[in-house]
This record gives structure tokens, C-alpha cells and sequence, in this order.
């Protein structure tokens, strides 16, 4: 499948208005639109063609009733468990998709790690800084950028934590 530079008018406009807020602008002319949808992390590694612990997860949290954005390599999966106690909470469930919407501004499946709507607390799974560049989405289903993490993380105001789940 071929990519090509998204149009601006492609660009969630949330997203595009973040980027030049954070001094990105130019990140612009690298995000990609693909025709069918990048919504799941294989998804969005098929199209790209990278592999999927690339792809950098946006997932959003409630802990104790409070969203908490947790950023995760696309290969592994967030212990819940592992984030609550990070967060010192009593209970940390999969936020509901009204709630992403409601705090991030962006549907589920093309919610990117920066941008949003509210100020949430953000973890970053240590697992992002096993690549030089990751691939997380720009506000779309549709669409995708890339981004070294250590920047991607520094720019989503994110704690690196270890919360993904370990094979026993």
C-alpha cells in the first residue's frame, strides 16, 4: 500500500493546532493518510510497514473515576495493575469510549499521545525507547506520524514508567 503526505485539511485540525503550538509545524508534511483504516496498532503497522512494537499506543485510563493517558509500544499490552500502582489509585479501568472523546477530543483509534482537549496525567511505557522512531496517530483513523520517542514523550509531558504486562 502506498502513503503519501496528508493535505493539512487531512490533519485533525486539534492536532495540526498542536503541532504548531509545540513548535512542530513541520511535522505536518510527515503525516501519513492511509485509505482503510490504521484504528488497531496491527493495523497501522501493516500499512506502514514497520514492525508492530513501532507503533505507539494512546490509550486512555480511568483511575479512581480520573482519565490518565498511557503511551505503549504496539506489541504489548498495558497491566492495569501495574498502572495503578504507579498511580497509587484503588482502581484503574479501560476508560469508556465516550469518555476518551469527552477528554481527548479524538475517537478511539486515532487518538494521538499529544494535542487533547484536557490536561491528563500521561505514562510512558520504557518499551517506546527500545526504537528510533515510533508511529503513533495524528488525530484520525486514517492517519499516523512518525517521531523519535524520547521527543514523542518530552512533547505528551510523559512520566516513563513499566507497565506493560511481562510473560510469566
Amino acid at each position: 500500500m502506498t502513503t503519501t503526505p496528508a493535505e493539512d485539511s487531512a490533519a485533525h485540525p486539534r492536532f495540526a493546532a498542536a503541532l504548531d503550538e509545540l513548535g512542530l509545524g513541520r511535522l505536518r508534511a510527515e503525516i501519513r493518510r492511509f485509505p482503510d483504516a490504521t484504528r488497531t496498532a496491527a493495523e497501522a503497522a501493516a500499512a506502514i510497514g514497520c514492525e508492530l512494537a513501532q507503533i505507539c499506543k494512546s490509550l486512555i485510563f480511568a483511575a479512581d473515576g480520573v482519565p490518565v493517558l498511557v503511551l505503549m509500544d504496539g506489541a504489548s499490552r498495558v497491566d492495569v495493575e501495574r498502572v495503578r500502582q504507579e498511580l497509587g489509585a484503588g482502581k484503574v479501568t479501560r476508560a469508556k469510549a465516550e469518555v476518551v472523546r469527552e477528554t481527548t477530543g479524538y475517537a478511539i483509534g486515532g487518538v494521538p499521545p499529544f494535542g487533547h482537549r484536557t490536561k491528563t496525567r500521561v505514562l510512558a511505557d520504557r518499551s517506546l525507547l527500545d526504537h528510533a522512531v515510533v508511529w503513533a496517530a495524528a488525530g484520525t483513523p486514517h492517519t499516523v506520524f512518525p517521531m523519535d520517542p524520547e521527543t514523542l514523550v518530552a512533547h505528551a509531558g510523559g512520566t516513563l514508567v513499566d507497565v506493560r504486562e511481562t510473560s510469566s
